[in-house]
């Protein structure tokens, strides 16, 4: 399925990320910041991306709410990680022609886990929050 919306450039910062896995390649594309700390990553909303009534579907923003918090994970860390929990709160919804936004942070790592929390927003609305339990691969990532 190709969307026939063009995806207008990313905001200020951003680039797009060709070093994903096939599964979010196809649910992408997704677009990548390097902040001091943490992650941020943000995605166009594709026509796509959303459900019958027209707002994108519950399992799109899990999906980059998951992925937000494994970068941050592997940015801290620079090791592969598994998911192992996500808690997800949707708090609001957003729609095609939007541009979502991820800002994810790690809370706290032991040699074993590492925990991470994101805020998720379409400009200042607030559209999921939630927090992973990842556990670390002891793979390196680059």
């Amino acid at each position: 399925m190709t969307d026939e919306v063009e995806i207008p450039a990313p905001p200020e910062g951003y680039v797009r990320s060709e070093d994903r896995g096939p599964f979010s390649m196809h649910n992408g594309p997704y677009f990548q910041a390097r902040p001091a700390e943490g992650a941020a990553q943000a995605f166009y909303v594709l026509p796509r991306h959303c459900n019958r009534m027209g707002i994108v579907h519950g399992g799109m923003l899990t999906s980059f709410l998951d992925s937000a918090l494994a970068a941050a994970v592997g940015r801290q860390t620079k090791t592969a990680s598994v998911t192992i929990h996500l808690s997800v709160d949707f708090l609001s919804m957003a729609r095609a022609g939007e541009w979502v936004m991820a800002e994810s942070r790690v809370t706290r790592a032991t040699r074993e886990v590492v925990f991470a929390e994101a805020r998720i927003h379409a400009g200042e609305k607030d559209i999921v929050r939630g927090s992973g339990v990842f556990k670390l691969m002891h793979r390196k990532v680059e």
